[in-house]
């Protein structure tokens, strides 16, 4: 049996408890991501009855931030005064790495966003908004043939950072562009503002880089003005709030990050946590559309499994071995058995592990389908 399918063979842990910190952005406009939180919580409340984390119940200790250097410094300080052997990072912008050193608390994060993530004494096991931007620019110009490109994006950190990764990625591959900002918030005028100045000159695409409330007002701004111009953008704006809004106003976007659902044991397992969180039946649960609540089943399940790997071994399962053997490890792969785990693979982001991406498109009457040949984009031939 698979790894990462045999959980629910595993009776409930009788091990020491393992104490793990998690820190996540939530309730900020434009920051708002409480999904990544909650999909770890009900990881956890299941994992908890099959096997806990290599045989230790996990006590999950959660700390929002709200996007600012001084709650990030508040949660370091917080959970490393709590003795937590290790860290999680959900979605945090400004985390602060030099307290989580000093107190010898290693870091396993899934979305670093801004360049320091990228060299910082932590491991991601995605490379974010380096690796997704590398992605799609070479999506843009070796599938949709684009040599020129429009971006919309809100100015805000993070979606500054997004734009610088995109554009240097495109500047690489030698694909114009040209940029729009709009504010964290916007009216649906301002949205559809933003999709008529980013189809101005017909660029071959555009990408988007807003989240949620800006995913829905662009789909719907560019099918109000009529626009053909293929969209790329990342897999937040393919989750089940986005798309119930708009329906096939989405048709034409493509999502970095997410692909077909199969029916797999691990699908079963994924649908097994999520119905209780999302209060539906598990048959409900559509693996499409878990946004960036999905990037934290990652997180907590390809942990757990590296962690059942070390207690099979008869090895001692601690936070700094979690993180020695993810870095070190081979054969590893992020569950639910999706992109090799290679931590180190580009010299010049030595903290990100994995570097494929699935391309998803929204078909009419609501699938979200793989696109042929686009199953695994490696971002490794696209990073500037």
């Amino acid at each position: 049996m698979s790894p990462n399918a045999v959980f629910p063979t595993l009776g409930p842990p009788t091990g020491t408890p393992i104490r793990i910190g998690l820190v996540n952005t939530e309730g900020a406009p434009g920051l708002d991501f409480p999904e990544i939180r909650t999909y770890i919580e009900g990881a956890v409340t299941y994992l908890n009855e099959h096997g806990g984390m290599g045989g230790r119940p996990i006590e999950l200790e959660s700390c929002v931030v709200n996007g600012s250097p001084e709650t990030s410094q508040a949660c370091a300080q917080e959970l490393t005064g709590n003795d937590v052997e290790l860290v999680m990072l959900g979605l945090d912008l400004f985390p602060d790495y030099a307290t989580y050193t000093a107190a010898a608390v290693p870091i396993i994060g899934v979305l670093p966003i801004l360049p320091g993530d990228y060299t910082a004494d932590a491991l991601f096991l995605t490379g974010g908004n380096a690796t997704v931007m590398a992605a799609t620019a070479g999506v843009a110009k070796d599938h949709f043939g684009a040599t020129r490109v429009g971006i919309i994006s809100a100015d805000n950190p993070g979606g500054n950072s997004s734009l610088g990764s995109l554009t240097a990625s495109l500047d690489a591959l030698g694909v114009e562009w040209t940029s729009v900002k709009g504010g964290d918030t916007e009216t649906d005028a301002g949205f559809l503002g933003l999709m008529r100045e980013a189809a101005d000159g017909d660029p071959d695409v555009i990408v988007s880089l807003y989240s949620d409330a800006g995913c829905i007002g662009t789909m719907r701004g560019r099918a109000s003005l009529g626009i053909d111009i293929p969209v790329l953008t990342t897999g937040i704006c393919s989750s089940a709030e986005v798309l119930d809004q708009v329906g096939d106003d989405a048709v034409g976007w493509n999502f970095v990050g997410v692909s077909t659902q199969e029916e797999t044991p691990e699908l079963a397992i994924l649908q097994e946590i999520l119905a209780p969180v999302l209060d539906v039946a598990p048959e409900e649960v559509d693996s499409t559309a878990l946004g960036l609540g999905g990037l934290g089943m990652f997180l907590i399940m390809t942990t757990t499994v590296i962690a059942n790997q070390l207690a099979a071994e008869g090895l001692e399962v601690t936070g700094a071995a979690l993180r020695d053997r993810l870095a070190t490890g081979e054969g590893l792969t992020l569950w639910p058995g999706g992109a090799a785990l290679d931590c180190g693979a580009a010299p010049a982001y030595p903290s990100m592990c994995s570097f494929e991406f699935p391309i998803a498109e929204y078909l009419e009457g609501g699938e979200v389908r793989t696109i042929p040949g686009l199953e695994a984009v490696s971002a490794l031939d696209y990073l500037p």
